[in-house]
Formats: structure tokens, C-alpha cells, sequence
């Protein structure tokens, strides 16, 4: 299915929307991008759900620097995942991404996201419902974790989700219950490779070079997503792909300034504040310098007195 090392950047709810889609991508290095999910219940919804959280598809589905976009879907229901997966691809999704992994308790209390891992048997009807609904030119995906409250159904939900058609599935390296704590279980991807046909992505922890080197190794596949470590490290597509050297501080901070203006004018300017404060809550793991213009924004509320703090 690939004929080199591919870099997703990973879905993130509430955090990677089309905006920083579009300024994570023009930094390069990255191969694809999974959308935020669209959340299924018992209906068919209606085009602007999709045009909303994917706008790309206004753009043969790919950001403005050409990286192209998959939508996924999130819900219970095989049948209804399955019409809504057939409107997306409709409206230009290139494929379906299916979300299994999400450990919200919202998502889970209504039967969405990771709670399927408990049953192998509910993902083979789901995966199998989608396939049949989208044409074989497009590709069907999951994402995963290794369980919910713990591994011992791995290989059997990755062989439920290959069973039933899927083209490609990406696996977070951690159950529900262990959240986004150390360590990510790279081993375990491992053995679900081992045991499974179709190509694996592999997720969790990647936050430089050497980190993604050491999943690729520990994981026995080449193909990364990373997320939180893009957020950190904006160039780590980058980083990965091409050996670039991080970004200094100071492109981050022009970064930082340029995606504000991209917020503030985007229509998305309510929730400019929220996110910047919490983009430089991802970026201290890599910049010293985050902290203290973290602490000196914290407390603004408005969107120009923040970017007046950012100029300085």
C-alpha cells in the first residue's frame, strides 16, 4: 500500500483543527492527516457536518500545502456509520477513518471510541459495514488502542478489524485505563504486526527523532503518527522525515504569531485564547522559553492582548 515511510498527523479532538492542519503541513514532512472525528448517532447527517470539521474537502480534500485529509468517523452503530461513511467519501474524503480509540468518558458512557475494544465481534460489524458502503478505490482505516482495561484482546481486535476489510490500521500503544502515561507499549505493536497482514502505523510517545527511530525499531514497522509530539515540536514531521534540525525558538514564536492571525481571522477567534495557551502547554516540553510566555499570557482573555504579548 506504501511505497515509503509514511507520517500522519494524528487526529487530536478540540486541538488539531483544519487551521493547524494547514500550519503544521506547511512545515513539511508530514504524508497525511486524519480529521477530528465527526460523531455518529442514529442519523444521516447533513454535508455542513462534514464541511465543518473537514473543510479541506472544499480543496480535493488536502490541506493548502497538498497534504491530503481522511475523515473519521466515531459511533456504535454499523449501519449508520456505514451511510455516513458513504456521504463523506460523496463529498471528497479520499477514505474512512474509524475512531476505536478515544478514552473520553463522554465517548465511552455512550458506547463510542475505546469501549469497543471490548468487543472484537462489534468492530468486525462496524469495519465490515463501512467497507461494504465505500468503493474498494477507497481506503477504510482504524485507529486503535491495545485494550481498554487491559491488552488481552489485542490481536483479536486487530484481527477482527483486518477480517473485516480494513486497508490500514494505526495503534495507539496504550490501553484506555493507561491513558497517555509512560511508557507506550511499542513491543506490543509489534506483536500485533506479527500477527496481522495489513500495514500498521504506530502511535504514542513520539516526540523527537530518536524517539520516532527507537518506535520504528521496537514497533517492527516503519510508518508513524504523532500528535502531541507535533505540538511540541512543530517541525517533527520534519524531524523525522527529511533529518531536519528543530525549530528554534524564535521561527516558533513567529509560528505562534502567524497562527494567531490565522485563528483571530479564521472565524474560530473565541477560541483563540484557549488554544494558544494550550499549544504552549505541549510546547514546554521542548522550549524553555514556553514557560515564561505561558505564564505572561495565562491570565489574558483577549485575543489582541495576547498577540501583543507574543510581538514583543
Amino acid at each position: 500500500m506504501f511505497s515509503a515511510p509514511q507520517v500522519y498527523l494524528a487526529p487530536m479532538e478540540g486541538v488539531v483543527d483544519h487551521l493547524m492542519r494547514d500550519m503544521l503541513t506547511r512545515l513539511g514532512g508530514f504524508d497525511y492527516c486524519i480529521t477530528e472525528f465527526v460523531r455518529v448517532v442514529e442519523q444521516l447527517l447533513p454535508a455542513k457536518s462534514y464541511y465543518r470539521i473537514c473543510p479541506e474537502l472544499h480543496n480535493n480534500a488536502k490541506t493548502p500545502s497538498g497534504i491530503p485529509v481522511r475523515v473519521q468517523l466515531l459511533g456504535q452503530h454499523p449501519q449508520w456509520l456505514a451511510e455516513n461513511a458513504a456521504r463523506a467519501v460523496d463529498l471528497g474524503s479520499p477514505g474512512i477513518d474509524l475512531n476505536f480509540g478515544c478514552p473520553a468518558k463522554t465517548v465511552n458512557k455512550s458506547k463510542g471510541g475505546a469501549v469497543l475494544l471490548k468487543t472484537p465481534e462489534t468492530l468486525y460489524e462496524i469495519v465490515s459495514a463501512v467497507r461494504e458502503a465505500v468503493p474498494a478505490e477507497h481506503t477504510v482505516s482504524a485507529k486503535i488502542r491495545l485494550g481498554f482495561d487491559d491488552k488481552s484482546l489485542a490481536l483479536e481486535n486487530a484481527d477482527a478489524i483486518q477480517q473485516a476489510g480494513a486497508n490500514l490500521l494505526t495503534v495507539h500503544a496504550r490501553t484506555k485505563v493507561e491513558g497517555y502515561k509512560p511508557p507506550a507499549y511499542w513491543d506490543w505493536i509489534a506483536k500485533i504486526r506479527g500477527a496481522i497482514d495489513i500495514p500498521i502505523i504506530a502511535n504514542g510517545e513520539i516526540w523527537t527523532a530518536s524517539d520516532a527511530l527507537a518506535c520504528q525499531q521496537q514497533s517492527n514497522t516503519p510508518h508513524l503518527m504523532v500528535g502531541r509530539g507535533a505540538l511540541a515540536l512543530p517541525n517533527l514531521g520534519a524531524c523525522i522525515k527529511h533529518g531536519q534540525a528543530p525549530m528554534q525558538w524564535h521561527e516558533v514564536k513567529q509560528l505562534l504569531i502567524d497562527y494567531s492571525g490565522y485563528e483571530i481571522f479564521g472565524n474560530k477567534g473565541k477560541y483563540y485564547p484557549n488554544r494558544i495557551k494550550q499549544w504552549l502547554g505541549y510546547m514546554k516540553r521542548q522550549y524553555p522559553e514556553a514557560e515564561q510566555l505561558f505564564n505572561d499570557i495565562h491570565r489574558l482573555q483577549s485575543a489582541n492582548d495576547i498577540v501583543k504579548v507574543l510581538s514583543v
